[in-house]
């Protein structure tokens, strides 16, 4: 066994693949959200048992996206004042989904998530507002943490892929934020639930702590690179960047093997 495999549990050249994977999928998780459409799929295909590489990549992601966090709050696109609340509640609804995950099937989640992916996908697309003007809020701060970032939140941890994207809408949908600011304070509230879901699988003893913490390096390196690339663009970077990584996640839903979608594709093409 080498001194990588007693580390990481891998071997070097496998684990420097991870990193390179895990630095470009916090470019685009910086800019869009969806890294782990990158990330989890290439532990699994390292030999990282699938709750082990859901589990580990919280560990990585939060690296990254409190990377992105910190480049947007010091370009003072986020008020923590107004925003304290929603941090809790999104912290809060991540925990209790995690803890939900552990007793109740995601069947339906998993069944209508990439429709919603989608969905959100063609709003944004068709939607002339999407830009960096602020607009009226449709609901107060407060109804929004209970209505919006709380229920987001519970998603989070409980399912999971396109988490990052609803915040970013309800932000501009509901609180009238413009493009880039609600994607800094989208960044925040996946933050904070991913601090949520991580501390309960902390304790699950499914991270595989060294290989994480080393995909978190080069997960914060490359969150920082998109976080610039978005506060440099603004809306002419992120909408389509967003529209594609949702589409995508949509499609990576869609065709897996335990989507009934899915599973036509798969009798189809067996001639089934």
């Amino acid at each position: 066994m080498t001194a990588a495999q007693a580390t990481f549990g891998l071997s070097l050249t496998t684990v420097l693949m991870l990193m390179a994977v895990s630095f470009v999928a916090a470019i685009v998780d910086a800019i869009a959200g969806g890294g782990g459409l990158l990330n989890v799929p290439a532990l699994m295909l390292a030999g990282v048992d699938p709750v082990s590489a859901i589990a580990t990549n919280k560990l990585q992601g939060t690296w990254g996206v409190a990377s992105a966090t910190q480049r947007y709050a010091r370009a003072g696109l986020i008020d923590w004042r107004s925003v304290k609340w929603l941090i809790l509640a999104s912290a809060g609804g991540a925990a209790a989904g995690a803890v939900a995950a552990q007793i109740i099937s995601s069947d339906g989640l998993r069944l209508i998530a990439p429709f919603l992916l989608l969905g959100l996908a063609v709003f944004i697309a068709r939607s002339p507002r999407l830009d960096d003007s602020e607009a009226k809020a449709r609901m107060t701060p407060r109804a929004f943490t209970g209505l919006a970032a709380a229920p987001i939140g519970f998603y989070d941890g409980f399912f999971g892929p396109g988490g990052g994207t609803f915040y970013f809408v309800a932000l501009v949908t509901l609180l009238g934020q413009g493009v880039t600011r609600a994607l800094a304070n989208a960044k925040l509230l996946n933050l904070a639930s991913n601090v949520g879901a991580f501390a309960l699988f902390a304790v699950s003893g499914k991270i595989w702590w060294a290989l994480g913490l080393a995909l978190g390096v080069s997960a914060y390196l490359g969150a920082r690179i998109g976080a610039g690339l978005a506060l440099k663009r603004g809306a002419a970077l992120i909408k389509p960047v967003v529209i594609a990584v949702s589409t995508l996640m949509a499609l990576k839903l869609l065709t897996d093997p335990d989507h009934p979608v899915g599973q036509w594709l798969r009798a189809l093409a067996s001639g089934g």
